[in-house]
């Protein structure tokens, strides 16, 4: 039983490859030509269904078939695998595209974020470089309030200290503009603020709804680590897992061919064997003896070996009678 392990893994292993090559080519195809996708479908099962049974024909009986059809199989495969790589092609492809086109809407919807939240953070740059321009005005003109002082001297020569009032009125009216103004700046700012917030969120939630991100992943970082476009960087990954994948599928199958074939040879091998072994050691057919006298009920059958040994004229009489007792018996 041992010896049929590797070959039946051998034969599960070549299936498995061929029936996932066949789906996906099978698929791949009828998204190809989608105006006929039932029929396309039939038409490439079948194709897959025959390919594996001429690789494990012209495996078998490769020394028997005529020549031309040998040939004509072998062209038949070699284009059968073609047709398969061709939709395998197709199908990843196909789904390649599906997720890039989603990845560009994603990236279509970050770039507009991204721009929208660039126009809220320069507008909030300069609504506080014109509060922090008001809060320095407001301070010297809290400053002049406080010090809005006017001396002069009166009849009698002394220096009288007193407050302008149209200067104040004018500080006060200033201050209240500025006061205004900064508190409309304020409500601005923190609208902006919110809408920030609110872009930010929304950044956030694109980023965790798009899968075909995380999927496309490792090819932006092939990209980015080589310099090729992405898509050449697909294309040749492509083309390495079709150049393998049919191929091997088709390998695997010839090669259970072959090792089941192994185990058969091997087995008529031990019949021949054991049949020699049988014709060597198998024992003399016993000869017909005739009896010494007509009162001897002898056995009807000898062995040659005991008849030249009755017949040797050295031999005893005792061993004779001997010989004879062991088909006369007594």
């Amino acid at each position: 039983m041992k010896k049929y392990i590797l070959p039946i893994l051998i034969m599960l292993a070549g299936l498995a490859i061929s029936c996932s090559a066949a789906y996906y080519s099978v698929f791949g195809l009828a998204k190809l030509f989608a105006g006929a996708y039932l029929p396309v479908i039939i038409m490439a099962s079948s194709l897959e269904l025959s390919k594996l049974v001429i690789a494990s024909l012209l495996y078998t009986y490769r020394k028997t078939l005529p020549k031309l059809l040998k040939t004509y199989l072998t062209i038949a495969v070699v284009i059968l695998i073609g047709i398969t790589s061709m939709g395998i092609y197709g199908y990843l492809t196909s789904a390649y595209q599906t997720t890039m086109n989603q990845t560009e809407v994603v990236d279509s919807q970050l770039e507009l974020l991204n721009s929208k939240k660039t126009s809220y953070d320069e507008q909030l740059r300069l609504y506080n470089d014109e509060k922090e321009s008001l809060t320095q005005d407001m301070t010297s003109l809290r400053s002049g309030l406080s010090n809005n002082k006017i001396q002069y001297l009166d009849d009698k020569g002394n220096i009288i200290t007193t407050t302008s009032s149209a200067t104040r009125k004018s500080l006060e009216k200033q201050i209240d503009q500025s006061l205004e103004r900064q508190n409309s700046i304020i409500l601005k700012i923190d609208e902006l603020k919110e809408k920030t917030f609110e872009i930010d969120e929304q950044i956030n939630e694109v980023k965790v709804n798009a899968a075909s991100s995380g999927e496309l992943g490792p090819l932006k970082y092939l990209s980015s680590l080589t310099g090729y476009e992405m898509s050449k960087i697909i294309n040749i990954l492509l083309l390495t897992i079709i150049f393998v994948f049919d191929p091997l599928a088709i390998s695997l199958i010839i090669s259970a061919n072959f090792a089941f074939s192994q185990i058969s040879e091997s087995k008529k091998k031990t019949i021949i064997e054991d049949e020699k072994v049988y014709e060597v050691y198998q024992e003399p057919t016993p000869q017909p003896l005739k009896p010494e006298s007509k009162e001897d009920p002898i056995s009807p059958y000898i062995s040659p070996r005991d008849m030249k040994m009755l017949q040797n004229p050295n031999i005893s009489a005792w061993r004779k009678n001997k010989i004879r007792k062991k088909y006369l018996g007594g």
